[in-house]
This record gives structure tokens, C-alpha cells and sequence, in this order.
């Protein structure tokens, strides 16, 4: 059985962070889950299986970690992890794997905004290097527990980019 919780996953796990375009209804939230999860327990690279595990955080979030030291993931599993997830975002009419957009916190509120309509929020004073921002860009599991995920936009590349 490939499929594993998530938080046994070691630190050196890659991770890939899908964000969902709004926070997800309960039930879309278990469609997500349910799906991932027959997805990672078939998913494999060159006929190895993967040892994998997932979290959905804040309802909009979707985590999906490979223990690579089991085995790694190849360009085509990688492939057919975005092909499963970009299924999942037509069936729920929610967009899942765009990476472009900018996700904040305004308030407990996650806000998701263009990254021109980011930089004018910057530039009208609305958001700071204090504001908090996700770092969807990670790519191992350690950074995300190493808090590195949830941070101000001065400790992500929304600092440099930005400000």
C-alpha cells in the first residue's frame, strides 16, 4: 500500500502544493480527498509504486508528498499527478493548479489576487512585507513544516518580487 499519512512522511519528502481558487465546500473537500487518494494508491514511475501521502489545509490547500527515498517521482508520474488534479478542477468547476496567482492573508480571510492586482495592493499601501502569503513554490516537506509555507511576504520570494 503506497499511500501513507501524511505526517510520517520524512523531511526529505517532495511536495507539491495545489491551491484551490476559494476554499472548498465539504463536499468538494471530500471529492478532493477521495480522489487523491485512489489516485496515490495506483500512482507509481516505471512501475514502482510511490509512497505518497496528502493534507488539505485551510479547505484550500492540497499537499501531496513522494517519499523519495523509497522511490522517486519521474516526469511522468509527476505528469499524471497535475493530469489528476487538472480533472478534479473540471469536475468541481474550481481552479486547482494555476500557480500564478498571489494567496495572502487579509485578516483570518485567505484572499487570491493576480499578481498585477498584488502589486497594486503593494503600491496602495494594503499589504506589506508583514502580510502573510503562502509559498506554494516549495518543494520539500521539511520547509513546510519548517513553518516556511505560511510567512510574511519578507521571508518568501513575494518580498523580493514585490517590495
Amino acid at each position: 500500500m503506497p499511500r501513507v499519512a501524511f505526517n510520517i512522511l520524512p523531511e526529505d519528502s517532495r511536495v507539491w502544493i495545489f491551491s484551490a481558487a476559494r476554499e472548498l465546500t465539504a463536499v468538494e473537500q471530500e471529492r478532493v480527498l477521495a480522489d487523491v487518494d485512489r489516485f496515490i494508491d495506483q500512482w507509481g514511475a516505471h512501475s514502482v509504486p510511490l509512497v505518497a501521502g496528502r493534507e488539505l489545509q485551510y479547505g484550500q490547500f492540497l499537499f501531496v508528498a513522494v517519499d523519495q527515498r523509497t522511490a522517486g517521482p519521474s516526469g511522468c508520474s509527476i505528469d499524471a499527478l497535475v493530469r489528476q488534479m487538472k480533472e478534479l478542477e473540471r469536475e468541481l468547476d474550481v481552479e486547482l493548479v494555476n500557480h500564478a496567482p498571489v494567496l495572502f492573508r487579509r485578516g483570518t480571510n485567505v484572499e487570491r489576487v493576480s499578481r498585477e492586482d498584488f502589486s497594486a495592493l503593494v503600491a496602495d499601501g494594503h499589504v506589506d512585507l508583514e502580510t502573510t502569503v503562502f509559498n506554494n513554490t516549495l518543494q520539500v516537506l521539511a520547509d513546510v513544516r519548517a513553518g516556511r509555507w505560511e510567512v510574511p511576504a519578507s521571508e518568501s520570494w513575494h518580498g523580493q518580487a514585490f517590495f
